[in-house]
């Protein structure tokens, strides 16, 4: 059974740094493409970032660019996601995802999918 578990959200200044995880169990972890989405209360849910199955091509968002980084550690099973110089509208839940097909993550149709992880970003 696949399980992902994010983790590391919370409540920061604008300007500052988080630190996102997302444990995955049930597959062979490496096997998968992988991204990060969100969703603010009332808007549609957007892709943040995926990462391809061979670790070195990754879609950021224009939002998000040179300033979020996502890797993955496959020994550990986990998928991270590093953001710094966060704004106001970067408040969001944020999803981890999963899906062997790439494609699949990037329009938002991965078939795995974690509970979320709330990040804040104040004034």
């Amino acid at each position: 059974q696949v399980q992902l578990v994010e983790s590391g959200g919370g409540s920061v200044q604008a300007g500052g740094s988080l630190r996102l995880s997302c444990a995955a169990s049930g597959y062979t972890f490496g096997d998968f493409s992988m991204g990060w989405f969100r969703q603010a209360p009332g808007k549609e849910r957007e892709e943040v970032t995926v990462l391809w199955t061979g670790g070195t091509l990754t879609h950021y968002a224009d939002s998000v660019k040179g300033r979020f980084t996502v890797s993955r550690d496959n020994s550990k099973n986990t998928l991270y996601l590093q953001m710094t110089g966060l704004k106001p509208e970067d408040t969001a839940m944020y999803y981890c995802a999963a899906d062997p097909n790439y494609n699949t993550v990037l329009r938002g149709r991965a078939t795995y999918w974690g509970q979320g992880t709330q990040v804040t970003v104040t004034s």
